[in-house]
């Protein structure tokens, strides 16, 4: 009986007592935003975009002078796209789907190390244009360090010769909106949006070029680009 007491008063405390306070979870960490993935694993996540198909082609501005700084950026060393393996297995796709077109892609840029970005934030400063940060145009965390956006255009294959896309690659102005075209640059832009995103890639509405790929481990990377 006495014991039967002692559950009640028990039971009645516990039912009185103030509610514990919650306590405040940490979100999780995000790897891609706050570390640098070492070399290695860049080595087994990355992979060039011509060891799949060496029809598309690489121009890679900034492993040259050819690019807004007027200078090739570090790491940087040779003409050579990579991307994580997913995305570049979709890019694979989209480079067949549109040879039935007689058409092909052509990259400007793809896996970006970060150094190379923080290279582009600081001609910014040099140059006055902190306008280029606001705007968006330049960013300074960029999933180019993902290995997960490409900047890239149609060719003809025949003639591996560049469709009209209205401006060129890396124009710093509402005309590469991409919605912001007329006439055949509207349909060519079209027609590079519609071929990637049937495979997932999305863009990035103020540059018709840009196009970005999501995977479910994002790391940033700094291997320099041989």
């Amino acid at each position: 009986m006495r014991k039967t007491l002692v559950f009640q008063l028990v039971a009645i405390a516990i039912a009185c007592a103030p509610p514990l306070p919650r306590v405040a979870v940490a979100p999780p960490v995000n790897t891609a935003e706050t570390e640098i993935a070492p070399d290695a694993i860049a080595d087994t996540l990355l992979a060039d975009v011509q060891s799949l198909d060496p029809t598309i082609a690489v121009d890679l501005r900034y492993a040259t002078s050819n690019n807004f700084t007027g200078a090739p950026l570090p790491g940087y060393q040779a003409n050579r796209a990579y991307l994580r393996r997913e995305a570049v297995a979709a890019l694979g796709r989209v480079q067949r789907d549109l040879r039935t077109q007689g058409l092909g892609l052509k990259v400007f840029d793809a896996y970006r190390p970060v150094r190379a970005t923080l290279a582009m934030v600081d001609w910014t400063e040099r140059v006055h244009r902190p306008d280029l940060l606001k705007d968006g145009y330049i960013a300074s965390r960029s999933r180019h360090n993902l290995g997960l956006a490409i900047d890239l255009t149609l060719v003809e294959l025949s003639a591996s010769r560049e469709l009209d896309m209205g401006t060129p690659f890396d124009t710093f102005s509402t005309a590469a909106h991409t919605a912001n075209a007329s006439g055949v640059a509207a349909v060519n832009r079209q027609k590079l949006k519609a071929a990637m995103e049937g495979e997932g890639f999305l863009n990035y509405d103020q540059e018709w070029w840009h196009y970005t790929f999501n995977v479910s481990n994002p790391l940033r990377f700094d291997r320099p680009i041989r």
